[in-house]
């Protein structure tokens, strides 16, 4: 009890004034004289209800600090000097932790914090390794977060970062700081009550981590030799450094029981301040665990995911800033509320020009998604992914899916939203893995039709891409527009890529003799011969470009290759993109700047950020020879290009702003790099088996419908160019136009083929270059 303490210290104190003090040096005498004036103080007084600022312990305390701080500076670096050795030898450090605990007098804590703080701040040898500070220090750790908003918070929290701070220079020392033998302790049986002594580990230096620190290193680092290290100083022969050995050492009332989750209490601490209503502590406490998740000893990862609340804080704290949100909020207003760091949470609605219901809740949210987002990008490897399952499992699958997956409209849309929101913003591989996962499962075999379902997230998302409301099509496009995006192999195997691996989608003639001069002729044995077809009988030259137009209007020109490595050539293909819709549906060519220059730009800049993500997917730079493909393999394109099938096939009666987006995803899976996806939706030449379709083959069916609808509109062509200039902005809005959506639909199948034809010469050159 803290009476007991008192009376250690009057006791040793009566003594001393009999004795006399070893000759020593001035320093030494000096930091003796302050510390013996703090413990004066508890035997004279009488009145410990005056605050500590009334006495003069905290002026003792700076001495000593300044005493330890000249001594350093005037040694060699690594030599302990006499002061030091006192601090050490007489557990100092642990009588301070007592009267800080107790609070006597009162604000005594705080005096004790700062001076912990101030020692292991500005001391420069290592004294963490040392029994008689890292085992004070570990006390003093769980005193700190143990009441929110008290006066001493500041300092707690000062505290504890400087302790993160020092582990993160020296990550081995965090193993005295994981108390794993408390729990063999009580598994054991052998101790229901611990007192605190037991509790910061019998001052083993391996701490029990099963990685045992080796003493001869430990007492080299810190300038001791090998017995100080161990338990406790060698014998005293003075008396008051023995009754503060026991002082130290009284078993407090509370800390007899042993605690659950009481592993690695500086975790723990940190936790508890991640509440606090001050909002800098909690960003302070935040930054403490994402040094201690980032320290790459494996003990301390284990314990940090199994041993404390991290996990549940994480994803509670997600799960109720979710939940706090607005039922419904403006898609366009979670998309475009600015970037949130979530260190910088401070918004204020009374300065925002551009406050929303919910704003304040949404920036939250969103800022602790990002504080999760970094801390699980910084840490160790094993901590990080058990966090991002954590996140997986009681987040994603536990909160947001059953918001994915009701049918109330409005809610669709905000959810669906959301998740856009958070697939744009995260940058952590291993949490985008796991979102992944949640949004797509993990399968990779090939879809059928009958197992379209398997995942019902994935099936109602993509269900989601062709739904009643154009406004959640629109979104859940959106989110898989940039979802596949992401530097993530999975994502475009699960989307696309496992339905292709066969080439099932081809059907394997072997070219006869017969077939060679249809072959020099830019066409392939089979396929569709566009001159033939009814459809383009009136396509004219003039609406073509030669191969040499592209070369000189493309990026850096490449050398001519030999045309002998089975592509169909490039002009053929460009020239059957450009030829499918006919002279009277086009109308760029009336309105400058519409040309193909700019699809080229763009379509060369995405291709070579697409090469750059995929590179390390290490696809191949062919197709798997059909000989060893399972052509008779049903083929299934798969939900997802069913779905974008199906809706580019109703081009000419959905709105506009719905064809833009699914253009928009198919141009985005156009691009990658891989040779089937290039083949299967960028080669008009392909053979298709029968009752297969392709992104050409689905255009070519468009366009007869469009042939056929033309004729009954009067002054087609007119009323085509008005809505162009119209929707580029070049004529003011007039009356309503009838046949709106179809001209509309007519304009993006135009721009859109224009850029499927950009792509295929893009990537034609890219790949020919040596």
């Amino acid at each position: 009890s803290f009476m007991k303490t008192l009376s250690l210290i009057r006791h040793t104190f009566s003594q001393e004034r009999c004795g006399r003090l070893a000759p020593s040096l001035p320093l030494q005498e000096d930091f003796v004289y302050h510390w013996k004036a703090i413990t004066h103080y508890y035997i004279e007084t009488s009145d410990d209800k005056a605050p500590v600022t009334d006495t003069n312990i905290p002026s003792h305390l700076d001495q000593m600090l300044g005493i330890l701080l000249q001594e350093e500076r005037e040694r060699e670096f690594g030599v302990t000097g006499p002061c030091m050795e006192y601090l050490l030898h007489h557990k100092i450090l642990e009588t301070l932790y007592t009267l800080g605990k107790a609070d006597c007098p009162p604000g005594m804590k705080q005096q004790v914090l700062v001076f912990y703080t101030k020692l292991l701040g500005r001391i420069q040898q290592p004294l963490l390794p040392h029994i008689n500070v890292h085992r004070p220090v570990q006390k003093l750790i769980r005193l700190c977060g143990e009441v929110l908003a008290t006066p001493t918070e500041n300092e707690e929290i000062q505290f504890l970062c400087i302790v993160c701070a020092k582990l993160k220079q020296n990550p081995y020392l965090v193993n005295f700081f994981l108390e794993n033998k408390l729990k063999s302790l009580a598994s054991k049986g052998t101790a229901d009550v611990i007192s605190e002594d037991s509790l910061s580990g019998q001052d083993s230096l391996s701490a029990d981590t099963g990685q045992p620190c080796q003493p001869e290193e430990l007492s080299g680092a810190v300038g001791l030799g090998h017995t100080e290290l161990e338990d406790g100083p060698p014998q005293q022969t003075d008396e008051l450094s023995t009754s503060l050995d026991n002082l130290a050492v009284t078993p407090l009332p509370e800390a007899t029981v042993v605690r659950p989750n009481q592993d690695y209490n500086l975790v723990n601490s940190l936790l508890n301040l991640t509440r606090s209503p001050d909002g800098r502590i909690a960003v302070k406490a935040c930054e403490g665990l994402m040094l201690l998740v980032s320290l790459p000893e494996p003990a301390a990862a284990k314990c940090l995911t199994q041993s404390t609340c991290l996990c549940e804080l994480l994803t509670d704290r997600l799960a109720s800033l979710y939940k706090a949100l607005p039922q419904s909020v403006d898609p366009l207003d979670i998309e475009t509320v600015e970037a949130v760091n979530w260190g910088l949470d401070s918004y204020s609605h009374k300065e925002d020009a551009s406050a929303f219901p919910g704003k304040r809740a949404l920036i939250s949210f969103l800022s602790w998604f990002d504080y999760c987002d970094q801390l699980i990008k910084e840490a160790q490897k094993t901590a990080a992914v058990a966090l991002a399952k954590a996140v997986h499992e009681r987040f994603f699958i536990g909160v947001m899916e059953p918001q994915l997956m009701q049918t109330s409209e409005m809610g669709i849309l905000t959810s669906t939203a959301l998740l856009h929101r958070i697939v744009r913003q995260v940058t952590s591989d291993v949490l985008l893995q796991e979102m992944v996962f949640f949004i797509l499962g993990e399968q990779r075999e090939p879809e059928t039709l009958a197992d379209i379902s398997r995942h019902p997230l994935r099936h109602r998302l993509i269900e989601h891409c062709d739904h009643i409301s154009d406004e959640i099509s629109i979104m859940t496009l959106r989110m898989f527009e940039h979802l596949l995006q992401k530097p993530n192999e999975h994502i475009l195997y699960n989307l696309v890529l496992r339905n292709l691996e066969e080439r099932n989608y081809t059907e394997y003639k072997p070219v006869c003799p017969e077939d060679k001069d249809v072959v020099e002729n830019g066409l392939i044995a089979g396929a569709v011969d566009l001159e033939e077809d009814p459809l383009f009988t009136d396509i004219s030259p003039d609406n073509t470009l030669s191969n040499q137009e592209w070369l000189s209007s493309s990026p850096p020109a490449t050398p001519d290759h030999p045309k002998n490595d089975g592509k169909t050539e490039v002009h053929k293909i460009v020239n059957s993109f450009l030829c499918l819709v006919p002279d009277e549906a086009k109308s760029s060519y009336h309105v400058e700047g519409t040309g193909y220059d700019t699809y080229l730009r763009d379509a060369h800049r995405q291709f070579r950020d697409y090469c750059a993500v995929c590179l390390r997917w290490e696809w191949p730079g062919s197709p798997k020879a059909l000989e060893k493909c399972n052509l008779e393999a049903t083929f299934f394109e798969g939900h997802f290009l069913k779905v974008l099938f199906d809706r580019m096939g109703r081009i000419l009666d959905q709105p506009y702003d719905v064809n833009l987006q699914v253009t928009s995803v198919l141009s985005r899976l156009s691009l990658f790099p891989h040779p089937h996806i290039h083949e299967y939706l960028l080669d008009p030449y392909v053979n298709l088996a029968s009752g297969c379709r392709s992104l050409f083959s689905v255009i070519v069916r468009v366009v007869g419908d469009l042939m056929v609808r033309i004729q009954r509109i009067p002054d087609f062509t007119p009323k085509l160019l008005l809505v162009r200039k119209r929707l580029l902005g070049l004529e003011p809005e007039g009356p309503i136009i009838d046949h709106i959506t179809l001209l509309e639909g007519v304009i993006v199948l135009e721009e859109f083929c224009k850029e499927l034809a950009a792509i295929a010469f893009v990537k034609y050159h890219a790949s020919s270059t040596p």
